[in-house]
């Protein structure tokens, strides 16, 4: 699952990396939670056949087509990489809809013991981070919902597979993280279909990345600074500690 993330990063680094030809200037975000909008990347061809990438914002919390009242629908940020093709939710968002979210760290909460039950242990939060400290493209699915007086709402929902062997020590499931050279797969609808997509949807390298323990602060949605992200006290760490951003990253 992943259910709140971060986006820090100079907005021209960030335009570098994932190559959309709008200009977008935003500030940093430290605690991105569910209905907030959120910037994702999608594809269209231009007239002269050129597929072109676009930086556009949606709502996290995505809403099949088929939706009447949003009020009466699950809030969707996830969906699950082995069954897109089979629900009806997502099956023609995956053919005709990908979309990457714009992120340079996401959070998990690893439970101690018998997780929720009474006099159990806080959750732990854990930042985490790409080991080179670059951004993460997280692989995502888009759908522009229309309402019953034309209203029109574009959301979208991060896709997620199963863990690798060292996120699995936090979580069983994470974000499906594209790396560039699988960024036009998955974007380009036209000429890359479910199959060709879908091979894409594994958990990334073991090496990957790197997992901080962080204090209780990114629980509350209210709270958005970087201080959220500062490491915890002597606290276990699954495998790595916080990576050290380069400044010449996309140079």
């Amino acid at each position: 699952m992943c259910g709140r993330y971060a986006i820090t990063l100079p907005p021209d680094a960030v335009r570098a990396f994932f190559r959309y030809v709008e200009r977008p200037n935003f500030p940093a975000r430290y605690n991105i939670a569910p209905t907030q909008p959120v910037p994702i990347v999608r594809m269209e061809r231009d007239g002269e056949g050129r597929n072109i990438r676009h930086f556009t914002l949606v709502r996290w919390g995505f809403l099949p087509g088929f939706v009447k009242d949003p009020k009466k629908f699950p809030l969707v940020i996830n969906a699950r990489a082995e069954t897109l093709a089979e629900k009806p939710s997502f099956r023609n968002a995956f053919a005709r809809r990908r979309c990457i979210f714009i992120a340079d760290a996401f959070y998990e909460w690893r439970r101690e013991g018998s997780g929720k039950r009474k006099g159990a242990p806080p959750a732990q939060p854990f930042l985490i981070q790409r080991q080179d400290g670059g951004p993460l493209a997280l692989a995502g699915l888009w759908e522009t919902w229309t309402g019953p007086n034309g209203e029109e709402l574009d959301t979208a929902c991060i896709v997620t597979t199963s863990a690798n062997g060292a996120m699995a020590a936090i979580h069983d499931r994470m974000p499906v993280i594209l790396e560039p050279n699988a960024f036009d797969r998955w974007l380009d609808c036209m000429d890359h279909d479910e199959r060709s997509a879908g091979a894409l949807l594994r958990p990334t390298g073991d090496d990957t990345l790197a997992f901080t323990p962080i204090g209780a602060a990114v629980n509350r949605v209210r709270n958005d600074s970087v201080d959220i992200q500062a490491p915890a006290g002597a606290t276990e760490r699954p495998q790595a500690s916080r990576p050290q951003r380069k400044p010449d990253l996309f140079g």
